[in-house]
Order: structure tokens, then C-alpha cells, then sequence
């Protein structure tokens, strides 16, 4: 008895279909079927009108309708076929059936949409992304970028800036000459200790300037470039305070030489240039407000990173030039308690801060938004002061980094 030829492969099961060939206005009946692959299923169909067409398309070359959640089932499927038109499935269980067949893994936009254990997990791993991105990324990527920017640049950013503050800001210091000079060459004394200290930035040494100005209450700033602002109010209210002095001017303007050394204007302008960039690739368009707002509220926390930084960085230098640092912790806590006090610029007229460019204004009263009662400090550009007088006077400082 002749034995029977083994059966040969059996391919996947056929679907009935509708092609629209894009040659013609009316549909044709087709036969479709799945077949696996490497790269995602093949589509195959064969035309069952007589004219014996038989088509092959690869995984990239179909456009692959979204998968639907239990309970929407579409009434039919329609599939693009490219230049080839397009197909119309009228059983959509069929049609999911041969999928899973065929072994196609749905793409996560298309499990986002599906099933809400999937949606809540991006959306989670995105919030810890975002989050990263700001917290690590973005002061990693500012401070790398801003080792590229030329000092160059920056002095002439920091001398139009100070021909703005001079402008609009603040009046010329009345400080008698001799005194200017008695303070430049205590500054001169701790800019020298500074230039002996480990640069955060190697090979950037910008000439370290002090000016004096009036016009504005106790405060000082630093300018990129290496100039630094004192006001005239600042050294009365230092004279004024029992304990403080010179030695406490000195703590403020190594405050100062610190935004200097960590080129804390040139990075926070970066700084925002990244978190712009990140925020536009990881959310898309976004509109100019929710923009605005973010850059405000997080250029807000680098600023107090900024503060932070630079308070560690005036302890260690008071420390290398055997200066103590209460005086300076003790003029902080002064001008918290009364921002304004009563030195010879403390008009009513007087503006509280510096133009922007200006990296801070270190002894400041922080900036906050006053309620009846309550005093609420998310919009504080400073640390703590409490705390932080406290740190600088135990001669301690967070964040160095």
C-alpha cells in the first residue's frame, strides 16, 4: 500500500477583507493572512475578484491600526497599505486573533491607551525622569556647558550690566575715599586667599573688582566677570551692628567671590537655556506661561543652590585667611530683622534689589509674598537665614558640590 506524502506547512488561517486599491471606487474581496516574522507580522493578501493578485507587504510598510480596550470594539478595522490603498476587516475579533498569532507586540503608546496599569507606570518613571533631569541633570549639564562660555563674554556681560544698575539703580557711593580704600585693601588681602584656593573652574581667574555705590539699603552683589557691588548702607549698617565691622564685609563679599568663582550668572542664564530645552523635548510644545512659570519657580531653586554654594564657599575662605565668620552670620541676622535699618541710603525711595545680572544679593532680606498673619517664602531666592547664620557662625556650610 503507497504511503500517503507527509502534509506540508500549514500557514495561518485567511481573513476575509476589503481592499480599496485605490485604482478603483469599489472595494474588491480579498483573502489576508499574518504571518510572523522577525521584524513584526507580514501582511499577505490574495484578490478573490479572478485577476489573481497576490500581495506581500512587510511589518514597516502597513500601517498598523491601534489596538482597542475590552468593550470598544470598533465595527470594523481599516488598514493602510501605503500606495497600495487600504483594507477594511468587518470582524475585529478575527482580525485581533490573528495578531496575537502572528506575534505582534502592540507599541507602548498603544498599551498606554489600553490598559491603566501600563499608563500609570510611564507616567510615574516620566515624573522620576523630569524630576532627575531637574534636580541632577540640569545643573550637571549648566555647569559643563559653562565651562565652554569665554571669559570674555562674561566681562562684557557684567559691564553692561553695571552700566544698567548705574543707570537706574543706584546713585555714586558717598563713602569718604579713604575708607574705599581701607576696605578694597582688605578685599585685595581675601582675593589673594581666594586665588590660592582650589578654582571650581580651572584656568578662570577673573580679575576681582570691588566698587562701591549708594542709593540702595544694605546689600551686595556680584557681576559676571569678577566685579563686585557694595553699598554704602551695607558697611554703616556692619559699623552699626555690636560684633559685626569689617570682618563681617569681609564674610559678605567672600559670599560674593564665591558667586564669582562658580560663575553662578553664566550658569543660571544656562541653567534655564537647559531646562527650556528638556522641557520642550519631554513635554512637547508647551505653551509660553506653563513655560514662564517653570523657569521662574525652578530658576528660583537654583538661585538658592546658587546661595547655599556660595556661603560654603565664603566659610572655607574666611577659614584660610584665619577670619572668623559670626561677625558675618550675626550682620545676616541683623538685616533679617530689620531689612531696611536706618543707614544713610535707606530712603523710601530705594530700590530692594540689583537689575538682573547681578548673581545675588547676598545679605538681603529675602524676597517673599506677605499675607495677613503668615509669610509664605516659595518665592525666597535665599536659603533659611535663621539656619543658615547659624551655619556660617559654627563655621559650617552645606553644599560645596
Amino acid at each position: 500500500m503507497a504511503s500517503r506524502p507527509a502534509p506540508g506547512p500549514v500557514g495561518p488561517a485567511s481573513l476575509q477583507a476589503r481592499w480599496f486599491d485605490g485604482r478603483s471606487s469599489r472595494a474588491r474581496p480579498v483573502a489576508l493572512q499574518l504571518w510572523p516574522s522577525p521584524g513584526g507580522p507580514e501582511l499577505r493578501l490574495q484578490a478573490l475578484d479572478g485577476r489573481c493578485e497576490h500581495l506581500a507587504f512587510r511589518h514597516g510598510d502597513v500601517g498598523w491600526p491601534e489596538r482597542w480596550s475590552a468593550g470598544r470594539t470598533p465595527p470594523s478595522v481599516m488598514v493602510d497599505l501605503g500606495r497600495a490603498g487600504s483594507l477594511q476587516i468587518d470582524d475585529p475579533a478575527a482580525w485581533q486573533a490573528a495578531l496575537a498569532l502572528a506575534g505582534r507586540k502592540p507599541p507602548l503608546a498603544e498599551r498606554m491607551q489600553t490598559r491603566l496599569t501600563v499608563l500609570l507606570a510611564v507616567l510615574v518613571v516620566a515624573a522620576a525622569a523630569v524630576a532627575a533631569f531637574y534636580r541632577w541633570g540640569t545643573p550637571w549639564a549648566a555647569a559643563q556647558l559653562t565651562r565652554l562660555v569665554p571669559m570674555r563674554w562674561e566681562q562684557a556681560l557684567g559691564t553692561q550690566a553695571l552700566a544698567q544698575i548705574d543707570e537706574n539703580y543706584v546713585k555714586p557711593s558717598q563713602l569718604a575715599p579713604a575708607r574705599q580704600a581701607e576696605l578694597r585693601q582688605q578685599f585685595d588681602r581675601l582675593a589673594a586667599e581666594a586665588r590660592r584656593q582650589p578654582s571650581p573652574y580651572r584656568r578662570y581667574q577673573p580679575e576681582l573688582k570691588l566698587l562701591f555705590r549708594s542709593g540702595m539699603p544694605a546689600n551686595a552683589f556680584a557681576l559676571p566677570g569678577g566685579t563686585i557691588v557694595m553699598t554704602d548702607a551695607m558697611v554703616a549698617r556692619a559699623a552699626r551692628e555690636p560684633g559685626t565691622g569689617d570682618t563681617a564685609l569681609m564674610g559678605v563679599l567672600a559670599h560674593e567671590i564665591g558667586h564669582v568663582e562658580y560663575r553662578h550668572t553664566t550658569r543660571l542664564l544656562v541653567e534655564q537655556g537647559v531646562l527650556q530645552a528638556g522641557l520642550g523635548l519631554a513635554l512637547g510644545d508647551v505653551s509660553s506661561l506653563i513655560s514662564s512659570g517653570s523657569a521662574l519657580l525652578t530658576g528660583l531653586s537654583y538661585q538658592r543652590r546658587h546661595e547655599t554654594q556660595s556661603d560654603c564657599y565664603a566659610v572655607q575662605l574666611m577659614h584660610a585667611a584665619h577670619l572668623p565668620t559670626a561677625p558675618m552670620a550675626d550682620l545676616l541676622l541683623a538685616i533679617d530683622r530689620d531689612p531696611r535699618g536706618k543707614g544713610i541710603d535707606d530712603s523710601p525711595g530705594a530700590p530692594a534689589s540689583a537689575a538682573p545680572a547681578a548673581s545675588s544679593a547676598s545679605a538681603a532680606a529675602p524676597a517673599s509674598v506677605t499675607h495677613p498673619g503668615r509669610s509664605v517664602d516659595w518665592l525666597n531666592t535665599h536659603p533659611d537665614t535663621a539656619g543658615r547664620a547659624q551655619r556660617i557662625k559654627a563655621g559650617q556650610a552645606l553644599d560645596c558640590g
